[in-house]
């Protein structure tokens, strides 16, 4: 068992989608309105296509949102170069993609010993079976399943991911499950079934006119089936 702890839901605005030129700002109206914690997307263009921002901006945001959780996803070639600047900025959890790396193990390992948690991602087109054995080990402290591609927002949500999420949650009752794309209000309940606790919602938040409100239908949702 990856933790002893119990299962909470949890709401993180994806920061990609807000005014990057107002990161702060943007990010504590997100918090102010009901934000369990930040997922901040980072891309070196290798990985994935796009290119968005690292450690530097993640120090600087650091300072003007203590407290909150960090939750950095590392959509990036070389996960291990980024480990200790990334614990220098002051991310609280580290994601990587096991697709990235030849050895999770000790990547996680690394990641612990920086004094981050570990998340470790799957793309769609990856077995989720590929991080069971860390988990076995007590390495992982969360598994993402990406419900799209990762590198691009504004994709449609891929249903089919859902039995990766289950097979997870049957395997590990208390490990944290998170989803990420084409989440919101129209797909919550799929997520929320299948056994998804931490949820990643980018443009259906963020956007909102109400972002609370929002927030408290996808909390709600996940919360009944925990």
């Amino acid at each position: 068992m990856c933790s002893t702890a119990p299962l909470t839901a949890m709401i993180g605005p994806s920061v990609l989608n807000a005014d990057l030129s107002d990161l702060a700002n943007e990010s504590q109206r997100l918090l102010d309105s009901g934000a369990d914690y930040l997922h901040l997307d980072v891309m070196d263009g290798h990985f994935v296509p796009n290119i968005t921002f690292g450690h530097p901006v993640v120090a600087c945001l650091r300072n003007k949102v203590v407290g909150t959780m960090l939750d950095m996803h590392m959509m990036v070639a070389k996960p291990g170069q980024w480990v200790e600047p990334m614990a220098g900025a002051g991310a609280d959890q580290f994601t990587f993609h096991i697709e990235a790396t030849e050895e999770p193990g000790v990547l996680c390992r690394k990641i612990k010993e920086a004094g981050m948690k570990v998340g470790v991602g799957v793309k769609p087109g990856t077995k989720v079976e590929t991080v069971v054995e860390w988990c076995d080990q007590g390495l992982v402290d969360m598994v993402l399943v990406m419900t799209v591609e990762p590198g691009f927002g504004g994709q449609k949500f891929m249903t089919d991911m859902m039995p990766k999420v289950r097979l997870m949650r049957d395997k590990y009752p208390l490990l944290n499950i998170q989803v990420d794309g084409g989440v919101g209000p129209s797909t919550i309940d799929m997520c929320a079934q299948a056994g998804a606790n931490m949820i990643v919602s980018g443009t259906a938040v963020v956007k909102a006119e109400d972002p609370g409100k929002v927030m408290t239908s996808l909390r709600e949702a996940v919360a009944k089936c925990l």
